[in-house]
């Protein structure tokens, strides 16, 4: 049973090892977790990708329409997540271009640390959403950013739809593709991202240990609208982190329609009379806590929420990885440092020690 602070804290500081975290993400969250990977790859050792495509992948085909922003949003429905064809998946090689011109121009770390980095790329064989042949692409792309294959763990043979995978009987099937995206498969992904990542960890928690915090996130994202970000966020701390141990952080990015105040919109407004919110599923459920409890892991867990206004066009509370927060659409910075989703997430990477 994990336990739930019911107050709001002020994200605290830890003792963490410096550039030992992490990131995963599904969906939405593993394209952002390829983006803040890149961008900040001094602060990371490793990144998990589910169902997530190549750096910049919407910048495929600029000129689908006339202006950036819709060529980008065009780009994100189709080539990005449902290509016709293998061939038209954005391309790997054209990423690792985009990368190396974002790090001319000192807008992400140096691509260079990417070599001591181990990541971990599934795709679903049953997923209708982002389709594999778009997720093999991400493979390529980090081969190509210098990345060895002893330190790539890939996975394609595994007949899941677009979702994380949970032991949960009460989620859904493994091959659905339908919200709120956790599909029972017989095993934890969560912890099989993190031994990943991690190869030292030891067995997950039978009794939760630590707390689940609720912090106000509007402090890293100020009051700009376009964030689309949520006003809480929430991390997972174990009892000998809290009482001194030292700690590693790895942060969880839910995907689209599975932030904690999710809810359709109709013509604009949050339709909360029809549906209600998801709640917390991705993190109290998805056993990202379990193996943190027993390992001295932080897990911090940010949240996108859903915006249908002229602020920021994003109802289906993904994070930003088109260009919807960029305050010039025909020069995004949405994958670069200057992004305001990459410096909310990474302040708090900061402000917990990492």
């Amino acid at each position: 049973m994990i336990n739930i602070s019911s107050g709001i804290v002020q994200l605290s500081e830890y003792k963490v090892e410096k550039g030992q975290s992490s990131v995963s993400g599904l969906s939405s969250g593993a394209f952002m977790t390829v983006q803040l990977h890149l961008a900040h790859s001094e602060s990371f050792c490793g990144a998990g990708i589910v169902a997530g495509g190549p750096y910049r992948g919407v910048e495929t085909f600029r000129h689908s329409a006339a202006l950036a922003e819709d060529a980008y949003e065009l780009n994100a429905l189709q080539l990005c997540m449902s290509p016709l064809t293998p061939a038209q998946a954005p391309s790997a090689q054209h990423s690792v271009k985009l990368a190396q011109e974002a790090e001319r121009d000192k807008m992400i770390a140096p691509l260079s640390n990417l070599a001591r980095q181990r990541v971990y790329i599934f795709t679903g064989s049953c997923d209708n959403v982002v389709k594999s042949s778009v997720v093999v692409q991400t493979r390529q792309m980090y081969r190509l950013l210098g990345v060895p294959d002893a330190q790539i763990a890939y996975f394609d043979d595994v007949p899941a739809g677009h979702s994380l995978i949970t032991d949960n009987p009460e989620d859904s099937a493994l091959a659905a593709n339908l919200p709120p995206y956790l599909n029972n498969g017989g095993f934890m992904q969560s912890h099989q991202i993190l031994r990943h990542l991690y190869p030292d960890l030891v067995k997950p928690a039978e009794q939760l240990s630590g707390k689940l915090l609720r912090f106000d996130q509007t402090e890293f994202f100020g009051d700009q609208a376009a964030a689309s970000m949520s006003r809480f966020g929430y991390v997972y701390v174990p009892q000998s982190v809290a009482d001194g141990a030292t700690a590693r952080v790895h942060i969880a990015l839910h995907g689209c329609k599975q932030g904690y105040q999710y809810v359709n919109f109709v013509l604009g407004q949050a339709n909360v009379a029809n549906q209600p919110p998801y709640g917390n599923r991705y993190i109290t459920t998805t056993g990202y806590t379990t193996i943190a409890d027993t390992n001295n892991l932080i897990i911090l867990f940010p949240q996108a929420q859903g915006s249908d206004s002229d602020a920021a066009q994003n109802p289906d509370g993904c994070w930003d990885w088109w260009g919807y927060t960029s305050p010039d659409p025909q020069y995004p910075d949405y994958y670069s440092r200057n992004a305001v989703q990459i410096r909310a997430i990474h302040a708090m990477l900061r402000r917990l020690g990492g």
